[in-house]
């Protein structure tokens, strides 16, 4: 029997509310075509200012992005000026509605009305935090991914879901492969039965390093905790790492398509470059290679590799096999067209059944879904997905750390919170994770712990 949605809110039931959060009774609020929405960024970084972009101009409507905030000046005045060159009509963002700080989400959450939208688009260890304050403020959320990085943080972003979806709130989660038109129709395909019962699904994202996987030690004139943040892939407190950064868009569409949810998971990886090629030592937690086994309750398996390495074979796709053949999930990247189904195994031409021929931006069709659910008074919450995705790829993540096999339940369950008291963060206070004396961080160690990831 598969993982269905349905069991998995049975099976968490219990680890969910004995970490409930005070509820909090809010009354439903809506927006009708004719008003204008006003948008607040918090976390101006590439996907953040990308995100406000695909927000005002998505369809049904106006909106018009009305306050900006972020933990450091420079990364807000880059934004705001890039923003600024093409989308200066979309824009009314005054200088007294530019926040800067870590308090900094407060002020433009306060700057909105209910039924406005605010972007979450910080390093996710700050997901549960300002998810929190927006629904205190009776505001609609679009949340990048993950979500969370950890157990403890799963289950509480679990209860407040269910708080958002009380008070009417709806909820974006930056999954774009769901809202992909040619994966959408792959998914209606398979789920129909034109790839017969599935046997296996395979997913890679191997390529050189990216984002800020690989770092070098601190600087002297900066924070470890500034620098952490400033570089959150190389901590796993801050994002989960590249494992849960990177790879989660495809171990989250093959999920989909197969609508079932791993029970387990063993892993593989391994460090190989401990240094620059001048010789100065890297400092972060990733390991450079990942290889994954998930198994599902059929007994079925999903197989994920990742890797970032330069000169290495790139490979960035995803496939699923079944009785009557294959199909191409993601072409290229998380979830590039054309998808395509094949009577074999073997994926040429004289084999193809059919072929998707949508091409339409995807990170464009999540917004307009969202917003049309926030215009037309509509249910809309994909907070439940965004868990389950970032839990799917924690798994995966602490499989290879510990070098132990690690259940859904092992890891929603997993007391091992990366870094507490995040809503009483301030500049001054001490890094979530601190260097030992040679500046480097905390690295896994498979075998010698199984029970944390560092």
């Amino acid at each position: 029997m598969s993982t269905s949605r349905r069991r998995f809110l049975q099976t968490t039931g219990t680890a969910a509310v004995a970490t409930a959060l005070p509820s909090i009774a809010l009354p439903h609020v809506h927006m009708s075509s004719q008003d204008e929405i006003r948008v607040a960024l918090v976390g101006c970084g590439g996907r953040g200012s990308g995100a406000a972009v695909n927000a005002v101009m998505a369809k049904g409507g106006t909106q018009k992005l009305y306050a900006m905030a972020d933990s450091y000046e420079d990364r807000l005045k880059s934004s705001y000026e890039n923003l600024s060159k093409n989308y200066a009509k979309h824009l009314n963002v005054t200088p007294e509605r530019q926040f800067v700080g870590f308090d900094a989400y407060k002020h433009a959450m306060d700057a909105l009305r209910p039924g406005d939208i605010v972007i979450l688009a910080t390093p996710p260890a700050f997901r549960w935090v300002h998810f929190q304050y927006a629904i205190s403020k009776k505001l609609n959320v679009f949340m990048e991914k993950p979500v969370t990085v950890d157990g403890p943080t799963s289950r509480r972003m679990l209860e407040l879901g269910k708080q958002a979806e009380a008070a009417g709130l709806r909820v974006g989660v930056g999954l774009m492969s769901r809202h992909a038109r040619n994966m959408e129709e792959l998914h209606d395909r398979v789920r129909n039965g034109e790839l017969g019962e599935i046997l296996l699904m395979r997913g890679y994202r191997m390529h050189g390093p990216a984002g800020y996987s690989e770092s070098t030690p601190k600087p002297a004139d900066i924070s470890d905790l500034d620098y952490q943040i400033r570089r959150f892939h190389s901590v796993l407190w801050a994002s989960g790492g590249c494992f849960s950064d990177f790879y989660i868009h495809i171990v989250d569409h093959l999920c989909w398509i197969k609508g079932a949810l791993p029970v387990k998971c063993k892993a593989l990886g391994g460090r190989h470059y401990k240094a620059t090629a001048e010789g100065i030592p890297f400092v972060d937690q990733n390991l450079d290679t990942y290889s994954c086994e998930y198994t599902f309750a059929d007994g079925t398996k999903m197989y994920f590799d990742g890797r970032c390495v330069n000169g290495a074979q790139g490979m960035y796709s995803s496939y699923i096999h079944g009785t009557k053949g294959m199909a191409i999930a993601s072409r290229a990247n998380d979830c590039g067209g054309p998808s395509a189904i094949h009577s074999g195994h073997n994926p040429a031409s004289e084999n193809l059944v059919w072929q998707s021929k949508d091409n339409t931006n995807p990170y464009q069709n999540e917004w307009d879904d969202l917003m049309a659910a926030i215009r037309g008074g509509k249910p809309f919450n994909e907070l439940q997905h965004g868990v389950e995705a970032s839990l799917i790829s924690s798994m995966g993540r602490m499989a290879a750390h510990t070098g132990q096999e690690i259940t859904w339940q092992d890891m929603l369950n997993c007391e091992h919170e990366f870094a507490p008291g995040l809503d009483t963060l301030t500049k001054n206070s001490p890094a979530p994770l601190q260097p030992g004396s040679d500046g480097r961080y905390p690295i896994p160690r498979p075998g010698l712990n199984p029970k944390r990831e560092f």
